[in-house]
């Protein structure tokens, strides 16, 4: 142990030594050098080097002082020691995490050296964790290990801390030290997955995280498994949640057996006792002939347990099973949002999310806090917008009008420990309304049809008109011809000849009289030209006047 404490001291070292003026007796004594503290759990160890020349029969003294002390006080169990180092461990000490001041001096006679001041030290500050003590039971394929905590019982070192410790372990066969296996176990736990009728060999070393502490490895122990069991143990214990129940299940290679289940609470694992007393019998899990079992939920409040199955073919029992650890958070079931999307403005849809509903109508979320995952998509692209939202309605802007969207949902947990999730709600689409700028392509279109509309009746009629009178005539002539035809027939039966003068010189006249026979004037129809209209009376009367004119002129 003494070498161990020399290898693991911590050195608070102090300033140098100085050499007393000569003492009553003319002896010089020199001061202690190199003070240092060492504490290991509950052990508080003085150390310190003695003068380099050597003198008989000189011994050293220490004394201390802490907080609230006005004048030193010896310091119990170093008092006159002849060695250089003393053991104080017997001072009382109401607490670790005050400083305390040491002093030492070296004495002979009546004389003594100066005092030297050992550097000043917070007990919990310096102190290491020590090896610890283990005891070990076998069965044939489990080791339980029973680990004493670091310091005594009674520890004002770690008092706050019994039960922050971690143990890491590492075991191997005796008979190949290459195969170790390191674990993290408690305070008293099972080593599973051994082989039966073999010797294993373990050592093991405590831990505090906060602050950051590891001790030393205990010393090794080993010990021989026992022979196969004649009933083995349950194995793959796995439990599921389903609905409002639990399903234990597990696997047996044998028939004909019966099994039990019982639970603990995970949190007494980490107290340094034996709970063996605190094991309880699960509802629906006892003398069960099936390799599982069903468990209401509320036989579970929320929380972490150890689950642990027994099999039994009624006259001989099985060791326990591996022990599974079950936290109810890690198996409740999230089901899916129910979500609902509608057209909203011109260019958006609005995504409403309904709570996931056990089928007792109970909100999950009354427990759990959810954020919700929100895929939205065009329904006709495989480009997808994905959002992240603790809001239970979503609006999507600026989009295209008269178009489909389409999308779907699922839950997720906020707790940060853990991620979980539903799956996928149904898929919703909904077509957004048509825009103002639809409208007004709308509109123009409407407009645009009418016209068109318009436009072909009318060049249809043309067209029709066109067709008529080329490919089917009519038998009447226009208007326009007509009456004048009608008032030259007229004429013709009244006025059948026409006189012409034809004047040869001046003077003479030849009166050339000329006659139009009336059927002439009968071969004019509607078909043969609107020319053969330019006969008129007005022209006729024209000629006749000319011609008289021209007789009365002869005369004279």
């Amino acid at each position: 142990m003494l070498a161990l404490l020399g290898a693991t001291t911590l050195m608070l070292v102090a300033g140098a030594p100085w050499v007393l003026p000569a003492a009553s007796g003319g002896t010089n004594l020199k001061s202690p050098e190199n003070g240092r503290v060492c504490i290991i759990d509950d052990n508080f160890i003085l150390q310190w080097n003695g003068s380099r020349e050597s003198v008989r029969n000189v011994t050293f003294s220490a004394e201390y002082k802490i907080p609230g002390m006005e004048n030193w006080k010896k310091l119990p169990g170093c008092q006159h020691i002849t060695g250089t180092e003393c053991n104080f461990s017997s001072v009382k000490l109401e607490t670790v995490y005050e400083k305390i001041e040491l002093r030492i001096r070296a004495e002979k006679g009546n004389s003594t050296s100066q005092w030297h001041e050992v550097k000043p030290f917070i007990p919990f500050q310096e102190a290491q964790i020590g090896p610890l003590d283990v005891h070990l039971e076998a069965e044939d394929k489990a080791i339980i290990i029973n680990i004493s905590p670091p310091g005594t019982k009674d520890s004002i070192m770690w008092a706050m801390d019994r039960s922050s410790f971690i143990y890491s372990l590492v075991i191997w066969k005796n008979s190949s030290s290459l195969e170790e296996r390191t674990e993290t176990v408690y305070s008293r736990d099972k080593i599973y997955k051994l082989s039966p009728e073999t010797t294993y060999c373990l050592k093991v070393k405590a831990e505090l995280r906060s602050p950051r502490r590891v001790g030393f490895y205990s010393p090794v122990y080993c010990i021989n498994t026992t022979e196969k069991h004649k009933v083995p143990s349950p194995e793959n214990i796995q439990i599921d949640a389903e609905n409002q129940v639990y399903v234990l299940k597990w696997d047996y290679a044998h028939e004909n057996m019966t099994f039990r289940a019982q639970w603990s609470h995970e949190f007494l694992k980490r107290i340094p006792a034996s709970h063996s007393d605190k094991w309880k019998q699960i509802p629906n899990c006892e003398d069960v002939k099936t390799t599982h079992c069903v468990i209401p939920q509320n036989a579970f409040p929320e929380g972490i347990y150890r689950i642990r199955v027994q099999a039994s073919d009624g006259n001989n029992t099985s060791f326990w099973s591996e022990e599974k650890k079950f936290n109810t958070e890690m198996k409740t079931i999230i089901f899916p949002p129910v979500i609902s999307m509608k057209s909203v403005n011109d260019d958006s849809l609005h995504v409403s999310i309904g709570a996931p509903k056990e089928s007792e109508n109970k909100s999950v979320n009354q427990l759990y806090p959810l954020i919700y995952e929100v895929i939205f998509w065009e329904n006709t692209s495989n480009a997808e917008r994905k959002v992240v939202e603790e809001r239970t309605d979503v609006t999507f802007p600026n989009l295209k009008p008269l178009t489909v969207y389409c999308v779907k949902a699922k839950a997720l947990t906020e707790n940060g420990k853990w991620n979980k999730s539903s799956v996928f709600s149904s898929t919703v689409c909904e077509k957004t309304k048509p825009g103002n700028t639809s409208k007004t392509w709308l509109i123009a279109g409407i407009c645009t049809a009418l016209f068109s509309i318009i436009v072909t009746i009318y060049v249809g009629k043309v067209l029709l008109r066109c067709i008529n009178y080329v490919f089917f005539p009519s038998s009447k002539p226009p208007s326009s011809v007509d009456e004048p035809v009608r008032n030259l027939l007229l004429s013709t039966s009244e006025e059948q000849t026409e006189r012409c003068s034809i004047i040869e010189n001046a003077n003479t006249i030849t009166v050339i009289e000329e006659t139009n026979p009336i059927e002439d004037h009968k071969k004019y129809n509607s078909q043969t030209s609107q020319d053969s209209g330019n006969y008129s009376n007005e022209d006729e009367n024209s000629g006749s006047k000319i011609s008289e004119e021209l007789l009365e002129q002869e005369t004279v």
